[in-house]
């Protein structure tokens, strides 16, 4: 082989090589463990270093896909992995909800709920300059935002709720006479944790007049579930409580009741029917410590 030859040969071997290092990324050895509606367990060596975002599906959904543009429901777990501190969760007080874009979420977290699934748990370690000064590791675990359960064949002489291909909720009266006192309806029965008196839900709602169905107050309307003490409503505390997370259901409530968060002039005296999806529950308790 000639001088000249070998020359080349040395040279394009060292190009392979080149472009080899320079595809190889070194996956960061993250372990998380933990069950479904658990706070997860995450193991590594500190400090841990990244220099990308990486992202792993930890187990996937089999839920809705998540729409871009649409509201999103988060539990998370975020770690600084310089020293594998907390640096916030939601696991003890109630899920995150936010819209799936990137102006509300950032690139990162976009880049990583973008073409889930409900009920899929995923990992993202990205490096310091993300959102943060220090590299971060977050567990993410993707909620509903709509009742997941058992249809339950509602009671024929209450208002007939119907859900369009878009997702709104309709009412069509009966036309009877209202009732004297709280009704407690369920129209989907979830396998959730069940309410409890004192707990802050999480919840999509629609509030819907009993006379001729129109609709007077609707989260999905509003774009995102909202979270609150279930004391802050009476009549919901008093039908809500026992019911499981996931569940739908339809509450009547008698002017007798005050209405809590949705009060107003044009609402006084009138029956009014909610239609509410429970999406979480836990005690306000366990924020606080």
């Amino acid at each position: 082989m000639t001088g000249a030859r070998r020359v080349a040969v040395a040279v394009l071997v060292g190009l392979v090589l080149a472009a080899c290092t320079a595809t190889t990324t070194v996956e960061p050895e993250v372990t998380v463990t933990g069950g479904a509606g658990e706070a997860p367990t995450v193991t590594y060596l500190t400090p841990l270093t990244v220099d990308e975002t990486y992202r792993e599906t930890i187990w996937p959904g089999t839920g809705a896909e998540l729409v871009d543009g649409a509201p999103v429901l988060i539990d998370f777990w975020l770690e600084n992995a310089r020293d594998a501190s907390l640096v916030k969760e939601s696991y003890s007080t109630s899920p995150t909800p936010r819209m799936l874009t990137v102006e509300d979420l950032g690139t990162d977290l976009y880049e990583t709920l973008r073409g889930q699934q409900v009920g899929a748990r995923l990992l993202q370690v990205a490096p310091g300059g993300s959102g943060a000064d220090y590299p971060t590791v977050t567990v993410l675990d993707v909620l509903p935002t709509r009742a997941v359960g058992q249809p339950i064949t509602p009671d024929p002489t209450l208002p007939v709720v119907t859900e369009g291909n878009d997702g709104s909720l309709t009412l069509t009266p009966t036309g009877a006479p209202p009732p004297d006192r709280l009704v407690v309806e369920p129209l989907v029965r979830g396998t959730g944790p069940q309410v409890a008196e004192g707990d802050v839900i999480t919840v999509q709602y629609a509030g819907f007049s009993w006379d001729d169905g129109a609709l007077f107050d609707s989260t999905w309307q509003r774009g995102l579930p909202v979270s609150f003490l279930l004391s802050d409503v009476p009549s919901w505390a008093e039908g809500l409580v026992d019911q499981p997370a996931g569940s739908r259901v339809m509450l009547v409530v008698p002017p007798s009741y005050p209405l809590g968060v949705t009060d107003g002039e044009e609402l006084a005296g009138k029956t009014v029917v909610f239609v509410i999806d429970i999406l979480a529950t836990g005690s306000p308790a366990q924020g606080a410590s």
